[in-house]
């Protein structure tokens, strides 16, 4: 792919090349096994909230357990179809740290139950697996 090629792509997808490049904040890449959007929505079918959701697959439960989650104040968070390698990432920038999560598999669903919330009864919320915190990069 050529350089006019990678430009279109990056502009295609909604982020300009330095975005994130120039950032001095400590980058946090990490992985999960999947990624969630999801739209909250009240009894007349309207959004309330978005939420994503980060996963990972427990044998011990045979299902996804939530390891952390973030409200969509921004359309920056909103997962991203990534093409090479194949697969989808969130970044933002989060308390000081630049996150760069990836997963192999995205779903995006539309509730009027908060699956996070849902969860919390297989794994309690102080139980879970965070995502890398910013004094674990200093």
């Amino acid at each position: 792919m050529g350089f006019g090629a990678s430009i279109l792509v990056w502009l295609a997808i909604g982020i300009a090349p330095g975005d994130f490049a120039n950032s001095t904040d400590p980058v946090a890449k990490q992985r999960v096994d999947l990624i969630e959007l999801n739209h909250f929505i009240d009894q007349e079918g309207r959004e309330v909230f978005r939420q994503v959701l980060f996963y990972d697959w427990s044998p011990r439960h045979r299902r996804y357990i939530v390891r952390a989650w973030r409200l969509v104040k921004s359309e920056s968070i909103i997962p991203r179809r990534r093409w090479s390698p194949a697969g989808y990432e969130c970044v933002w920038h989060d308390d000081g740290i630049l996150r760069h999560v990836t997963a192999g598999s995205f779903r995006e669903t539309w509730t009027q139950h908060d699956p996070e919330r849902a969860n919390r009864l297989l794994v309690a919320e102080e139980d879970r697996i965070p995502l890398i915190q910013p004094r674990q990069l200093k």
